[in-house]
């Protein structure tokens, strides 16, 4: 949910013209979306999960020597259907991944300019995906 599905919501809360229906439909609406993403949030963690400890299998492989240690990188990566196909997937892959190291090395280093003020957040609208009743 946005920032400004947020402030649209408190603004329709503190309209004195909300029924308390209208309250009670917004109350299931939210409830819905917030078990939605914590179902979500479960199942990017249960990824995450795997794939560190592929990672890490992978790393304790190759450190005493067994013939593919990147069986277990492999065997996840197959399973999400992420494994390169071609020469041309390989290419670009690695090509993203040069793309992103240089991206977070370039936030990295813009990291302590961008403090951000204490203060009175200011207020973007961003455009809504849901309507509320009127």
């Amino acid at each position: 949910m946005t920032r400004s599905e947020f402030d649209d919501i408190r603004a329709f809360l503190a309209d004195d013209a909300t029924h308390a229906g209208d309250l009670l439909r917004v109350a299931r609406t939210l409830i819905d979306d917030l078990e939605h993403a914590r179902m979500r949030e479960a199942v990017l963690r249960t990824y995450y999960l795997r794939l560190l400890t592929a990672a890490r299998a992978t790393v304790a492989a190759e450190t005493v020597g067994a013939p593919d240690p990147l069986a277990f990188v492999k065997h996840e990566l197959a399973e999400r259907g992420q494994l390169p196909e071609d020469g041309e997937a390989v290419q670009r892959i690695l090509s993203d991944a040069r793309t992103a190291a240089a991206l977070l090395a370039c936030l990295e280093q813009q990291q302590p300019a961008q403090v951000r003020p204490r203060g009175m957040r200011l207020r973007r609208c961003v455009g809504t995906a849901r309507t509320l009743p009127r």
